[in-house]
């Protein structure tokens, strides 16, 4: 029974800046993931010596400093030569704007499609022909499905093809084309790159992204892999995703309420890493952590997100040890309404336009969003004068009211949230912590 593996945007050696910031970060591990995830790609085409391996464009991650990347690529394809299994390829967005590997020569079983006209291979021993067109430049804005030959009859056929389809969320519009473009040319198969989450488009013909190798930031998350297509009489008999990611991302929504406590928190939470370590079933996890829901104890959440961030790195440590790390802590719950003293009532309505601003901070923003620059140098000269002012009981020097953002968001760039979580912290110090705050 033939088969083939449907592979797209390995990005290797996707350059991942900053990590040394981030406290225990696996930085040589995870910079290393993209290498081995091909390497695993390899080790099941050996495995089940499929009749060949395509890869729907995104090979690499733009311009490279030195042939490393590229040597390696090689390396890997070498290694399926020597087990006489081809390789059909396009090159994508990022491959087009690479210098280097225009000059790379690659073993002679990778089979690279030419980007001027789309061309039809032949692999008679398997019953496939392969149809495809690499990209000419970065920015491709035209339909390339339109040029693809019809189908080859008594072949099975299949489409190489890096595009956004009809768009995408998160992804700019490459060789934009409908799935009728598609369907139209009589093809068994469509292998598509470019949309990093995989996706089933469609199964009459099968028209699937395989989606990228290996998550490569917080935003990518969950499964990464392969589509391993068994065929039967020129027919898709299974398509079946394959793990290969070398380590995982994942994103725990941790619900928080009045009813739950500190205590309570933190077993919610190592409950969540516990299951998100069986499923990485024995990858490096790094996690983003978000808690959401509506507490009295937002503000305190807020005021002491880096204490809480380490304790977690704590659980994380308890649970899974060196396998897994917690990236990020994002305090996203809302300030659960009480009712006001009399005093909390006079300090609300001495700041109640400053208050009334923080609430609202789409409109504040909208307001001036012609020049975002110029809001944020405001802003922060504004909220540099409320400090100066505050009242010694709201700026005490063992737990200041720290309005200068240093220790909200301002290094995600996200005013919006800087503005909630300073909204929050204020209405904290104003009207105090309940008694039942979980320390």
């Amino acid at each position: 029974m033939p088969s083939f593996l449907h592979a797209a945007d390995l990005h290797l050696d996707s350059p991942l800046t900053g990590l040394e910031a981030y406290e225990g970060a696996p930085v040589e591990d995870i910079r290393g993931a993209t290498r081995r995830a091909l390497e695993n790609l390899v080790d099941l085409a050996l495995a089940e010596f499929v009749d060949a391996l395509l890869l729907a464009g995104d090979i690499y991650d733009g311009d490279w400093r030195d042939y490393n990347t590229g040597l390696f690529f090689a390396g890997q394809m070498a290694r399926l030569k020597q087990a006489d299994i081809p390789v059909f390829m396009v090159q994508g967005n990022h491959d087009a704007a690479s210098q280097i590997s225009r000059q790379l020569r690659l073993p002679d079983n990778v089979h690279l499609f030419p980007s001027r006209r789309p061309a039809s291979i032949p692999l008679e021993s398997a019953g496939l022909m392969v149809h495809g067109q690499s990209y000419p430049s970065r920015q491709v804005e035209q339909n390339l499905a339109r040029a693809y030959p019809p189908a080859e009859a008594g072949l099975f056929n299949i489409g190489l093809l890096h595009t956004s389809l009809d768009g995408r969320p998160g992804h700019a519009s490459y060789a934009p084309c409908r799935l009728d473009d598609l369907q139209r040319l009589g093809y068994d198969y469509w292998a598509l790159g470019h949309v990093h989450q995989r996706e089933v488009v469609s199964e009459d013909p099968w028209v699937v992204f395989s989606g990228n190798l290996q998550g490569r930031h917080a935003r990518e998350t969950g499964v990464k892999g392969a589509t391993l297509v068994r065929i039967d009489n020129a027919r898709v008999q299974a398509v079946e995703h394959q793990p290969l990611d070398a380590m995982r991302w994942a994103l725990c929504e941790i619900a928080v309420d009045d009813q739950l406590g500190r205590d309570g928190l933190e077993e919610r939470i190592a409950a969540a890493l516990r299951a998100e370590l069986d499923a990485a079933d024995g990858r490096l996890l790094a996690v983003r952590l978000r808690l959401h829901g509506s507490t009295c104890h937002d503000g305190a959440l807020r005021a002491r997100a880096e204490e809480f961030l380490n304790q977690c790195r704590i659980l994380a440590l308890e649970c899974g040890g060196r396998g897994i790390w917690i990236e990020k802590l994002i305090i996203a719950t809302e300030r659960a309404t009480r009712a006001a003293t009399g005093a909390e009532k006079s300090d609300e309505s001495a700041l109640s336009p400053l208050l009334e601003a923080l609430a609202n901070p789409e409109s504040l923003l909208d307001a001036t969003s012609q020049e975002p620059t110029s809001l944020t140098t405001a802003m922060f000269e504004d909220i540099a004068d409320l400090e100066r002012k505050l009242p010694a009981s709201l700026a005490n020097e063992n737990d200041p009211l720290d309005l200068s953002f240093t220790s909200l968001s301002r290094q995600d760039g996200d005013l919006h949230q800087c503005l909630r979580d300073a909204h929050a912290l204020l209405l904290e110090r104003l009207q105090g912590e309940p008694e039942s705050n979980p320390r």
